[in-house]
């Protein structure tokens, strides 16, 4: 039998993504909401949270009845998928992406980043971030982009500030610079936290690239799926792992800052030799295409149906 599922965020276009992205895959049918905390409930992790969080401690009440699955992404979205698996008995099965920050036995299982170094009897640790691309969706965007992108030897994702990385003169040179020194079709797109004043610096620089200003259909999988190669800013682990899904030569851009944990992520990434740093040059390499979600997709079915003792769901 199909189950009821919630995807719940505190609305992070990266956590959003992975958790729908998981909730899609699973083949049944979800509601995608979207939590907000009052304090003091919003300051406390999820192990340390005082009662009353379902019912006073929300700007939006939840609704009912719970449901079979909750998927839930990022810190303060596990306070909530803990109380709901609380208030429900237990019947909720709860799958918290991204290291809770809290007992991980308030969840029926946790999908952490390996590079966070998380581990328990319910950790399943991806080597990159779940989303919702597959090869039938690029095939079909393929196909509806091609007219309007052309040959594309280069799709450029802008990410932005972050906790840990940020864009400053030097950066943005060396990427613009790079990207002006390249032949071909160069199509740009950006994400939500790309200050204005960077697109602006790297559209200075390629009068002749495709630009996405914001408006209409949005190319994000026409140019995964159109571009020999793809330049990603380093500061999202959602693109890059969204990029790498294509088995496309996948270039990272600098920026600067950074931390040990997303140091740890590209690393390994550079080892396995998926993804190689842009320094404005372009080459041809192979890999496996990684996608996380399907082997995640296989696991959350297997343990459901583990504690349910029941047969498989189709």
């Amino acid at each position: 039998m199909a189950k009821r599922v919630w995807a719940v965020t505190t609305g992070e276009a990266g956590n959003v993504s992975q958790a729908e992205g998981l909730a899609d895959a699973l083949g049944w049918p979800f509601e995608s909401i979207t939590v907000r905390l009052r304090g003091p409930w919003s300051w406390l992790p999820a192990h340390r949270q005082p009662p009353g969080l379902l019912y006073c401690g929300l700007h939006e009440r939840l609704p009912g009845p719970w449901p079979d699955l909750l998927i839930g992404c990022g810190r303060r979205s596990a306070s909530v998928s803990a109380a709901v698996r609380r208030d429900a008995g237990g019947r909720t099965f709860t799958v918290h992406i991204l290291d809770p920050r809290a007992d991980i036995r308030l969840f029926d299982l946790v999908v952490p980043p390996a590079h966070d170094g998380l581990a328990g009897p319910n950790v399943v640790a991806t080597r990159a971030a779940l989303h919702r691309v597959t090869p039938e969706k690029l095939a079909a965007a393929e196909a509806e982009w091609r007219d309007r992108l052309g040959r594309l030897d280069v799709a450029v994702m802008l990410g932005g500030r972050s906790r840990a990385y940020r864009f400053t003169p030097e950066t943005i040179d060396k990427l613009a610079s790079g990207l002006a020194g390249l032949d071909g079709g160069i199509a740009v797109t950006a994400s939500r936290r790309t200050d204005p004043g960077v697109l602006d610096a790297v559209k200075a620089r390629l009068p002749q690239a495709w630009f996405w200003d914001g408006t209409g259909p949005n190319p994000y999988l026409g140019m995964l799926a159109l571009a020999r190669h793809i330049v990603v800013t380093e500061d999202s682990v959602s693109m890059i792992s969204e990029a790498i899904s294509t088995g496309r030569p996948v270039y990272v851009a600098r920026m600067a800052g950074g931390g040990r944990r997303l140091a740890r992520f590209h690393a390994s990434l550079r080892e396995d030799g998926i993804v190689r740093p842009f320094e404005g040059r372009l080459a041809e390499w192979r890999y496996e295409p990684v996608n996380e979600t399907p082997r995640i997709v296989a696991e959350v079915r297997r343990r459901i149906e583990a504690a349910s003792g029941a047969q498989p769901a189709q």
